[in-house]
């Protein structure tokens, strides 16, 4: 894989409404959409077939002779002492590994699956989408499955006629939508259920992975979607991808082996799972990110410049502020490694505590070896204020020889690149140390917010960043 990979990936790098269901929260009651109380879900598993027959029929014998009751079965605990409420109109993700339960879990939530123990509390019509192609019978056409699901999703046959044009329409699967759906592909599939879904008028969504699959224009509208479902809706959203948590949901829930290891923030929660995936504790802040108008001395024995905010074509540009280097923030790593610094630069090494838009700058970062290096990777990410991912860019070369780096000594790693427009806000960079390659590494050291920066004026009017352009211009046929 390329060098212009993610640096996060190569460091990490139900029925008609039903009545309200009301939790207070202190002097205020809040509505709660979906409230799951210490709910536990356990699976009988059975080492041969004829166990199953006997764990039927042989307790209750066992119980009218008087004996104990004999289990043929061991247990496996997919959900434990699951428990947390979600108000009307909140998105939430939920993020873990794979077995952590997440599944399990919706599917207790939608009412297709009964938990051992607790309790779940619905307040309105849900629509979910789940594993590929449930509630499709794979021997009916798609038009037949519009039908049929729009009908479990709680959509009147009267609904789903006045629908069906908009339906398709929406899925754009074409001729297959007269095909049996077990000729379709999981891209297919996914249109046509979100298709549904987006049509049946739901209170909740409950979206688990289905947005993996299919193309890229697809996912914008299902993207476009479920930022309109947001004004009106509850959503409950699970997926791997830390970044499209941080992006959909304000707050976030991790699952790890059946139990809740974490509830929160969003961004909070995604950096603390990422933390996990390298077996480091959770990330814990020590201290709040720089705000604006924080007086921080320069670094010593190194003169600031500002720098001006025309671009090269006498545009009016963006005005960045750039914040000290804080080598105090969360992080993780194995230790091998201590990031000294970082800082934007301009070509001629003089550091910058304001850049704008279009400009040449660097980037350094400094870290000093504790222990022997191998092979160093360093990379950089940096993310908007609900964390994500804008741009970044690691070392790592297939075509270049490792750098190796003995303990005592200084690794130094340079980027430079123009800069882009950054929308008004507050944005930082993430920075790594890891040793390995590409495919097979180990983090060294991870810095969450290391540098902070803050957008005071933009010409950036769409998107997440905006584009140096070197003129602009208008005319007209006379």
């Amino acid at each position: 894989m390329s060098s212009d990979a993610n640096p996060a990936e190569v460091f990490s790098d139900a029925g008609d409404a039903a009545a309200s269901v009301v939790v207070p929260r202190g002097e205020e009651s809040v509505e709660q959409a979906i409230v799951v109380a210490d709910v536990s879900k356990c699976y009988q598993l059975y080492e041969r077939p004829e166990h199953r027959l006997k764990q039927a029929l042989l307790p209750r014998v066992q119980r009218l002779l008087g004996r104990a009751p004999g289990r043929y079965f061991r247990e496996s605990w997919a959900l434990r002492d699951i428990g947390f409420s979600i108000a009307r109109g909140e998105t939430v993700g939920i993020i873990g590994r794979n077995g952590s339960g997440k599944s399990t879990l919706l599917q207790i939530v939608c009412g297709t699956l009964t938990p051992t123990h607790g309790r779940v509390e619905r307040s309105g019509r849900i629509g979910a989408l789940l594993e590929l192609g449930s509630g499709f019978n794979p021997e009916f056409t798609g038009r037949e499955n519009i039908h049929m699901n729009g009908a479990i999703l709680g959509m009147t046959p009267e609904e789903i006629a006045a629908k069906y044009d908009a339906i398709v329409e929406f899925a754009d699967i074409g001729d297959f939508i007269e095909q049996p759906v077990k000729t379709y592909s999981s891209g297919m599939y996914v249109r046509l259920a979100f298709a549904v879904v987006a049509h049946a008028d739901a209170d909740i969504l409950v979206i688990d992975e289905a947005l993996s699959v299919g193309d890229v224009f697809f996912a914008q509208k299902c993207m476009r979607f479920l930022r309109e479902f947001q004004k009106r809706g509850t959503v409950l959203f699970v997926s791997h991808d830390a970044s499209a948590i941080m992006n959909l949901c304000d707050r976030a829930i991790w699952l790890n082996g059946g139990r809740i290891a974490m509830d929160g923030a969003a961004k909070d929660v995604c950096e603390a799972y990422h933390a996990s995936i390298y077996g480091a504790a959770p990330a814990i802040r020590s201290a709040p990110a720089k705000r604006p108008g924080d007086q921080r001395a320069e670094a010593s024995g190194v003169d600031a410049v500002d720098v001006d905010a025309e671009d090269d074509a006498g545009y009016d540009a963006s005005r960045v502020r750039v914040f000290e280097f804080d080598p105090d923030r969360a992080g993780f790593g194995d230790g091998r490694v201590t990031i000294r610094s970082a800082r934007f630069e301009d070509p001629s090494g003089r550091v910058l505590r304001q850049v704008s838009g279009g400009e040449v700058v660097r980037l350094v970062i400094e870290a000093d070896a504790n222990g022997a290096i191998e092979s160093a990777i360093v990379g950089f990410m940096l993310k908007d204020r609900l964390g994500q991912q804008l741009f970044g860019k690691n070392t790592w070369r297939d075509d270049v020889t490792p750098v190796a780096v003995a303990p005592g000594r200084t690794l130094r790693a340079v980027f430079e690149f123009r800069m882009p427009y950054l929308r008004r806000g507050n944005f930082s960079v993430d920075i790594a140390v890891a040793d390995g390659s590409y495919h097979a590494h180990v983090q060294a050291a991870w810095l969450y917010d290391a540098l902070v920066l803050e957008s005071v004026s933009s010409t950036a009017s769409t998107g997440l960043v905006g584009i140096p352009f070197r003129s602009i211009t208008l005319d007209a046929d006379r």
